[in-house]
């Protein structure tokens, strides 16, 4: 599947089904509906699929057959921020047509990933591969998706959440030269940094706006801009922790994870390269 939204069913043994639909399809959304509680929506378009089919029609499909099914709550995530930024599309229609659809719903923002540092920083400097970054003083607050998945349950079982727009941020706000500089550390090696300046982005946007053919690679460079701003993606987590009762020393910090991360891949490393010099056969 090019992209997947994900559904509870929730059975009285208290077991959990995924299923999947295609938003590329909108005909194959109804079908998958049969039976569902609560839709989790967290699906996008990959790079390259065309934008508005998925991240809007298959969006409004989506909406319009849980509202027709009688679906008994939504849970949508979306980008911090996204109100204050209506150059670029689909950033605030797609939680306005949500919130004027009638479903008893939850909004929930995110800022950033923590899995998603481990392909574009850590595995890269391991590799010695060129680490991409820009000259942003973007700071990102990143969490673990694990910690994302917990406190959304508890969102989810807690009536008095229902039709409230959360944002979920991690413990600290980072820029990327101080993520990177966190992995070097960890991995113990420099890193071969490659510099993209955001005035590049910026003009390579402009261009491709010229055809017709490269609109979605446009639209892409002008999300792409609003993450590399000089703008902060974080939020006071006090009163969400307080909300949904969760303790802020069990949510887990950018530092524990990427230390976590390196510690168990450099192990392996160490023990890989002790089997493979145990077995080594001398002729």
């Amino acid at each position: 599947m090019n992209f997947c939204m994900n559904m509870l069913r929730e059975f009285s043994l208290g077991k959990v089904c995924i299923e999947q639909a295609d938003l590329s399809k909108p005909e194959t959304i109804p079908a998958t509906l049969v039976g569902i509680h609560t839709i989790i929506d967290c699906a996008t378009g990959r790079p390259e699929e065309p934008i508005r089919k998925v991240d809007w029609e298959g969006k409004v499909a989506l909406k319009q057959c849980a509202k027709a099914m009688g679906i008994q709550k939504y849970i949508f995530f979306f980008i911090h921020n996204c109100d204050k930024h209506p150059e670029v599309p689909l950033m605030d229609c797609t939680e306005k047509f949500l919130q004027d659809s009638g479903l008893n719903h939850i909004i929930i923002r995110l800022c950033g990933f923590m899995q998603g540092l481990i392909g574009q920083y850590a595995v890269s400097i391991l590799e010695e591969n060129s680490v991409w970054g820009t000259d942003a003083a973007t700071r990102i607050a990143y969490m673990d998706t694990q910690d994302i998945a917990r406190l959304t349950f508890i969102a989810l079982r807690n009536e008095e959440i229902n039709g409230k727009l959360l944002t979920f941020a991690g413990p600290r706000a980072w820029t990327t030269q101080e993520v990177i500089t966190l992995c070097e550390r960890l991995a113990r090696q420099d890193a071969n940094v490659t510099i993209v300046p955001v005035s590049v982005l910026r003009l390579t946007g402009q261009v491709t706006r010229f055809f017709e053919w490269t609109n979605d690679v446009a639209d892409r460079l002008t999300f792409a801009e609003v993450l590399t701003s000089d703008i902060v993606f974080s939020v006071p987590m006090n009163e969400t922790y307080k909300l949904l009762g969760v303790d802020v020393k069990d949510v887990v910090t950018l530092e524990k994870y990427l230390q976590d991360y390196f510690t168990n891949i450099l192990k392996k490393l160490k023990d890989l390269k002790a089997q493979s010099k145990q077995t080594d056969i001398y002729f």
